[in-house]
């Protein structure tokens, strides 16, 4: 199973153990529960990841593949959406502050991390049968309704379970925004905002793995070094 997990996968697992060995530490030492919400967050974020790597193995676009990647749309947002728990950090005595500093900002960059794992993988699959340019405005696109998810999901206090348990108001609200924009530009330059800091860091990641693999090879290790 773990020959499975590319070595990108094994790294963001290290980083999520690391997180979670700083909130059990919390809770030994200091007997407080605040930041627990992070096991829940984490696992919804995880979500996307599992979508997307069961979409890598399925071959050809298809009704199957189309769920999946439904899915994988569906819960994409929680992801990033943990960078937005930034919101959540302020002195908390008798914790020291530095201490959660480190579970906040390595919460947020887990959240980062898998959501851009799960894009790169999905970007992947779409490669494979999709022309360049549809892929290209299919992943900026997925920006957008990224920060759009965020937006409703950390102001408006939806979730992705809603889609299933409140569909009713979850279309309500995305029809408002859609139909009448001009009535809802906060929501709309958020979602503009985030999805843009989101593709920057996403595509900057990718330049880098396309930037050492383009360096000869005395030249990456002065550059490693």
């Amino acid at each position: 199973m773990l020959k499975k997990i590319s070595p990108l996968e094994k790294m963001l697992a290290v980083a999520i153990a690391f997180t979670m060995t700083l909130l059990l530490i919390r809770v030994l030492r200091y007997h407080d529960h605040l930041y627990l919400f992070y096991i829940w967050n984490t696992f919804l974020g995880v979500l996307p990841l599992y979508f997307s790597r069961k979409l890598a193995r399925l071959s050809g676009i298809n009704l199957r593949s189309i769920l999946v990647l439904a899915c994988w749309l569906v819960f994409f947002p929680n992801a990033p959406y943990m960078i937005t728990d930034l919101f959540h950090f302020g002195e908390k005595t008798p914790v020291p502050l530095w201490y959660d500093l480190l579970i906040v900002s390595s919460a947020a960059w887990n959240g980062l991390l898998l959501g851009i794992i799960s894009l790169m993988q999905v970007e992947q699959f779409l490669v494979r049968h999709l022309k360049g340019p549809w892929v290209k405005a299919i992943v900026v696109l997925s920006f957008v309704l990224c920060g759009y998810g965020v937006y409703i999901g950390r102001f408006l206090r939806f979730n992705s379970w809603d889609a299933v348990t409140n569909p009713e108001a979850l279309l309500f609200t995305i029809a408002g925004h859609v139909l009448k924009p001009y009535n809802h530009l906060g929501a709309w330059a958020f979602s503009i905002g985030f999805g843009g800091m989101f593709g920057i860091v996403y595509y900057t990641l990718q330049q880098l793995h396309h930037h050492k693999k383009s360096v000869p090879p005395n030249e990456e290790r002065f550059f490693i070094s």
